[in-house]
């Protein structure tokens, strides 16, 4: 089953492996690092290896049955 969730941020833009860990879609740093990595994420539906990525209101994001979409 997916899940898709909104996640609301108050700044410009949150890089990409902060959103994992804030988005509750991975437990920590170590693990958002790893399977970003691994190709694992996709970013406005293009893998992204860079967990440095500035993410932005109306990206979207996906990593397995997770989508979150940054409003």
């Amino acid at each position: 089953m997916m899940e898709y969730k909104k996640v609301k941020i108050e700044t410009e833009y949150i890089k990409l492996g902060a959103l994992l860990k804030f988005a509750g879609m991975v437990g920590d740093g170590s693990e958002a690092k790893a399977r970003i990595s691994l190709g694992s994420v996709r970013f406005n539906g293009e893998v992204e290896t860079r967990r440095g990525k500035k993410v932005r209101i109306g990206d979207v994001v996906e990593m397995g049955e997770r989508t979150v979409e940054i409003v």
